[in-house]
Order: C-alpha cells, then structure tokens, then sequence
C-alpha cells in the first residue's frame, strides 16, 4: 500500500505544534528531523531538545483526502502556514530497507560489531552481536568508536571494568569479550539497563556483568573505568568516578567537544595523569592514569 507523505519546514518554536496538528489530523506516523545538520548538546533537564531548523514529517494512508488534510491543519493557525513537500511513497519491505542499511563494522583490529542477520567477516576476531536499537548506542557514532577503538589496542584481560553510562551496554560487552573478568555497567535510564542485560545475554557474557543504577552502584573500585557520556556530567561526575578507579587504573572519557577537552582534562587532574586528547569526527576521547604521584600533589595542593 502506498502511502502520503508531508514534510513541513519549520523552526523549533513551531515544530512541538505542527506534530501535535498533525497527530490530531489521525496521522498514522509524525517524526521530527534536523534540517541543518546542526548537532543537540546537553539540553536543559526536562526541556525537549530540537533543531533550529527542524523538518516536521507526517504520515497519512495514501486516500486521505491532502486538501482537506491541509486545510485542517491551517485552520486556526497562527501566523505564517510553513512550506511543505507532497509526496506519495510507494510501498516496499521497509524492515529489508533497513536491514540492508547496515553491515558489520571494524574497529582497530579485531574489533567488530556484527548485526545478528550477517555473517561474520572475521571469523578469529572479537564480534560482538548487536543489532541497532533505539538510539542507546550501536558503534556508529564517533565518541562509542573512539572507546572501541581504544579497548581494542588495550585489551582488558583479567580486569575488573566499569562502563559507566552504558546505554546498550557496547563497552562493557566488548571489554567481556576482550578478556575482562567482571564487568559492572552502570547507567540511569532503567531501559538501558535492560538493552544492556539483553545484549550481554545475547554475547555469553551475562554471568560476567553486572547493571546498576548510579546510586546502586558498588563502591568497589575497578582497574578500567569507561564513560561515554557528555562534557557536562563528566565534569560533575569527577570525584565519583575517581573514586572508583583503583590505584594504578585507568580511565577514558569521551563524549566530549574539543573546546571541552581542556575544562574535562582539569577536572580530573587532581587524580590523574591525563594524556594528549584523541580526536575523530570533531568528538574527543580522553585518557588517564590515577598514580601516587598525582594523589600526592593533589594532597600538597588541598593543604595549602
């Protein structure tokens, strides 16, 4: 079946209204796109975060009448209608559509993501089976990459490892499947704790990791600890995060802008020796290593 497809070009002050018109004209999908290629960072708690330029799409059964469905949507209308584009979408196997979309993905050497519908390229590599989700984390993004890429050249094996923030649980799984002994995954949406459980059952590696909420989370520190969030909370999280890498560990942070670097690599100074910042795709990786002789500068420094 075909159907009829709306795109209206408006801005962030009017998209939240087009969609909820166009959920009430019965539409049968409405969906929000960035119209500038303009990347969203750290909205505002409770605040809906959306493009400056946004393209509002509506959905609609190809005999629905477009000039009444437009007129509907006018009526009432303050201020300037947006422009749209009218288009009948001819009907296909979109699930096929989007199965061919992706393929399995390298990172370093070993290191691949493998959808559960292909075959793996790299029979003695690590694959991790993973098939994209609902937006909590498949390898595609170049901040998840830069952790892959960096667990691949610095293989876990033995240790005991934190991916806080796990979103699908990606890290964590990788660090099981390069060798690491226990894994704690950590993350404050409930249903990423579940992505997560799922993934890692779906990869062996279920008895070695462990989900928690922050607040949940053991006070036992770990040999590697891996956040892949934002600037923002890293920043906030440092003390926290400190204190669960060991003596001697290790950290890696990414999320993180390169105007940004500077201000994250600070605010873990006092606990580690923070290397050069990595950077691929205008996103930043960070790494550090929590010494004595940086504890005992940050001692000299609190008793002054």
């Amino acid at each position: 079946m075909p159907w009829l497809q709306f795109t209206f070009y408006s801005n962030k002050d009017r998209a939240e209204a087009l969609a909820a018109r166009l959920e009430q004209a019965n539409a049968l999908a409405v969906s929000m796109l960035d119209a500038a290629d303009q990347p969203l960072y750290e909205p505002p708690p409770g605040a809906t975060p959306l493009w400056q330029l946004t393209n509002v799409l509506g959905l609609f059964a190809a005999e629905q009448d477009p000039e009444q469905l437009l007129a509907d949507l006018r009526a009432g209308w303050e201020g300037e209608f947006p422009d749209y584009r009218q288009e009948i979408l001819e009907d296909q196997d979109w699930e096929r559509v989007w199965m061919d979309d992706f393929h399995p993905m390298q990172f370093g050497q070993r290191l691949w993501i493998v959808p559960s519908w292909q075959g793996a390229p790299q029979q003695d590599g690590v694959n991790i089976l993973l098939d994209p989700g609902l937006a909590f984390g498949t390898g595609t993004h170049p901040t998840t990459r830069l952790c892959l890429e960096w667990l691949d050249a610095h293989p876990p094996k033995g240790q005991r490892v934190i991916d806080y923030g796990c979103g699908s649980g990606i890290l964590a799984i990788a660090a099981a499947l390069l060798g690491a002994d226990q894994l704690i995954a950590v993350d404050n949406d409930p249903q990423a704790l579940l992505a997560t459980r799922d993934n890692a059952q779906r990869n062996g590696v279920e008895t070695r990791l462990l989900p928690y909420l922050p607040k949940e989370c053991p006070d036992t520190p770990a040999a590697l600890l891996i956040a892949n969030i934002l600037a923002g909370p890293l920043i906030t999280l440092a003390p926290r995060l400190a204190e669960l890498v060991e003596q001697g560990g290790q950290i890696v942070l990414s999320g993180i802008l390169p105007e940004q670097a500077d201000a994250v690599s600070a605010a873990y100074a006092p606990w580690f020796t923070m290397q050069p910042a990595v950077e691929h795709d205008g996103w930043i990786r960070l790494e550090g290593c929590k010494d004595l002789d940086n504890l005992a500068g940050s001692a000299t420094l609190s008793n002054t």
